[in-house]
């Protein structure tokens, strides 16, 4: 007879001793468990000991987490997390250095423990653990542990950022700027002196007056990956927090000092592959730096302004110096003004002095570039002007200028950080790339948005590859003329839509079941290979991994933390598991109960889009394993796959596109022998039936 539900069968451990095979009753009171493991090795007072999981963080068992005890569990028995944490603060006072450092490994390896951080910070740990940090009196490994266990305790979110006190964060600063610091001491100042940043305005602007900028820049000019990605993560945070004129200044001081050149030549090109949290940071860089531009980007064009005017008839000047000075001489005032006013039209601007409609627009300086299309037909001409305006608006969308940086984001481009002036380079190669297009086009005015079309999906498809420099940009966009673009259009309409014709349809129609079985098949397959998932709190960005995957039997998902660096770890080492059998529901998008609290903002909209959950149940109540998956694509391929544990169909667009793929392949290697053979839209008629049947061959008569 199978055990009711809630009975699990377990393995208890102890040291010294053998170990326990328990049938575990769920519904049955901890303490009551408890004693009966203390009585089978007759051990008193069981209220001083606790069970922990004996895999993965060790983490203690609670009434709130016992639903997480599976068949096969192992458990040890160990000492209560109360009587624990005041035995090891206790060895924290110490004169033995031994002892101390003996107390913060274990502290160390407990404390992303909830139930055992709550303890640790109810008996003043955090307080103990930061006059160890204040007094500095051991610069090496025990310095590198304390920092390590405040960390972890702090993550947890129960005391607040803004509790530290001005001398602490200032100690912390001295290890910062401190030479010839221990290797693993500094990332570990760097990242909480990050936190505090993003998380205290007062004493972000701290660490912003006594971390000077010089010394985050030798931190990310030493070869050490860890150092320069805390180093960078300080600076960006730092960035964030400062207004927009002290951001200009800080970022001035940066690039005066070379830290574009060192980024692009020893980081983007360095020999070690580029971690996500260092990927991250640099595209907050990137826009950041992008976003200096979004006051110019908004300030409209002031028919008034001194400064404007004179900047319009520098770029006339340059475009007509040699017929409009030469003929200006001895002219009268009104024919000046005449010759200026149809100048500014060739150029492109709708009224006088370039200062009409087009006033509602943003100008940013524009190049002094002389016009190719000087000796077209009027109404062949580019106007120059329009183009420009236009343009500028078009970058800032592809580049994103005024948008808020994401949370998770790593999108960003090697190309920025490979001359000083990216976003004037960049408006350089693509007004010459308008010129072209529009040659090409053989375009009029009327088709002013028609070409713009274009440009933009110029554009667009080159950022998309990533170049590395700006000359790899320019070489790739003028390959792509307007009739590749066009090539590439038809391709797409044509791997997209398909043929229409009835019979292919009614192929495809009979073709799909199969494939989707195919595609089902694969997304369990890259379910059992597992992914990393990076954990994200309601507070900022968290390096910490886990790992997830399936078993090979489909049955159930494994899942545990994992060390930053290291490889995916066997499925057979994790230390949890979730059947699929107890999986209620799949949810994605705001329905996520991880995301539903972060609000509806631009800089949370990527977070929606890569978040999901699976509710399963424990006990009587609903639970959840929420995720956030690194790409859009692992997010397609996670939810089909779990949606296939689940018999939902796979919906997502990732499907839809494979699907389609896949079709397209197989319609095409089932019509190879039709070639150039026209499809009919409907099928031939079924002749009428013979008048009689005598061709047929008479099976019963023997042959001789």
């Amino acid at each position: 007879m199978a055990p009711p539900r809630n009975v699990v069968k377990i393995a208890v451990q102890m040291r010294d001793a053998i170990p326990q095979l328990i049938q575990l009753d769920q519904a049955k009171p901890l303490a009551a468990v408890l004693k009966e493991v203390c009585d089978a090795w007759s051990l008193a007072h069981s209220e001083r000991y606790a069970l922990q999981f004996a895999d993965g963080h060790r983490r203690y068992i609670t009434e709130n987490n016992r639903a997480e005890i599976k068949n096969g569990s192992i458990l040890c028995l160990s000492t209560a997390p109360d009587l624990e944490a005041e035995l090891l603060l206790g060895r924290l006072q110490s004169g033995s250095r031994e002892v101390r450092r003996e107390a913060l490994q274990h502290l160390v390896l407990l404390a992303p423990d909830m139930t055992f951080a709550q303890e640790v910070i109810s008996r003043d740990g955090l307080q103990r653990l930061g006059t160890i940090i204040e007094d500095g009196d051991d610069l090496g490994e025990v310095l590198a542990l304390t920092l390590r266990t405040f960390l972890e305790l702090m993550e947890h979110g129960v005391v607040s950022w803004e509790t530290l006190s001005i001398p602490f964060v200032r100690k912390v600063v001295s290890y910062v700027n401190m030479n010839l610091m221990d290797a693993s001491v500094q990332p570990l100042a760097l990242r909480l002196l990050e936190s505090v940043t993003l998380s205290s305005p007062a004493l972000g602007q701290l660490v912003k007056s006594e971390v000077p900028l010089s010394r985050l820049l030798v931190h990310l000019q030493v070869m050490n990956q860890q150092l320069q990605t805390k180093a960078m993560a300080l600076l960006t945070a730092l960035l964030q927090g400062a207004s927009p004129a002290e951001r200009k200044d800080m970022l001035d001081q940066l690039w005066q000092r070379n830290l574009r050149q060192f980024i692009y030549k020893n980081i983007i090109h360095s020999a070690a592959p580029l971690g996500d949290e260092m990927a991250h940071h640099l595209y907050v860089l990137q826009s950041l730096t992008l976003g200096l531009l979004e006051p110019r980007m908004r300030m409209p064009l002031d028919p008034y302004s001194q400064e404007q005017r004179e900047q319009l008839q520098a770029l006339r000047q340059a475009a007509f110096e040699p017929e409009g000075e030469s003929l200006g001489t001895g002219l009268s005032a009104d024919r000046r003004r005449s010759l200026c006013a149809r100048e500014f039209r060739k150029l492109g601007f709708s009224g006088p002095h370039g200062l009409s409609h087009d006033s509602r627009h943003s100008l940013l300086p524009l190049p002094q570039f002389v016009l190719e299309n000087s000796s077209r037909e009027d109404k062949h001409e580019c106007p120059f002007a329009r183009s420009s305006i236009q343009l500028t608006v078009l970058l800032c969308e592809l580049l994103r200028v005024g948008e808020p940086c994401s949370e998770t984001a790593q999108d960003f481009s090697p190309m920025f950080f490979g001359q000083d002036q990216s976003f004037h380079e960049l408006f350089c190669v693509s007004i010459q790339l308008l010129n072209k297009t529009w040659k090409e086009m053989r375009a009029t005015q009327e088709d002013f948005d028609k070409v713009m079309q274009v440009v933009r999906e110029q554009l667009a498809r080159t950022l998309a590859l990533k170049p590395s420099s700006l000359e790899l940009f320019r070489t790739k966009v003028n390959a792509l003329t307007y009739g590749e673009v066009l090539r590439l259009r038809q391709t797409e309409r044509l791997h997209q839509e398909g043929t229409l014709a009835p019979p292919i349809l009614e192929l495809r129609e009979k073709l799909k079941p199969e494939l989707m079985g195919l595609i089902r098949q694969q997304r369990l397959l890259r379910l059992c290979e597992g992914t990393l998932f990076r954990k994200i709190s309601s507070r900022r960005r968290q390096d910490k991994l886990w790992f997830c995957c399936l078993s090979p039997n489909h049955k159930v998902l494994q899942y545990g933390d994992v060390e930053e660096g290291a490889s995916p770890p066997p499925p057979e080492s994790l230390p949890e598991q979730l059947p699929v059998a107890d999986i209620r529901a799949l949810l994605t998008g705001k329905d996520c109960p991880h995301v539903r609290e972060k609000g509806s903002g631009k800089q949370n909209k990527d977070l929606y889009e890569l978040a999901f959950s699976v509710s399963y149940d424990r006990e009587e109540e609903e639970a959840y394993l929420n995720f956030i998956a690194p790409s859009k694509r692992e997010f397609h391929l996670w939810t089909d796959g779990l949606s296939a544990l689940l018999g939902s169909p796979m919906g997502s667009e990732q499907t839809r596109q494979d699907l389609e793929q896949l079709l397209t392949m197989e319609t095409k290697l089932r019509l190879l022998e039709l070639e150039n053979v026209p499809i009919p839209e409907k099928p031939p008629p079924i002749p009428p039936p013979p008048t009689n049947f005598n061709f047929c061959y008479d099976c019963s008569i023997a042959e001789p």
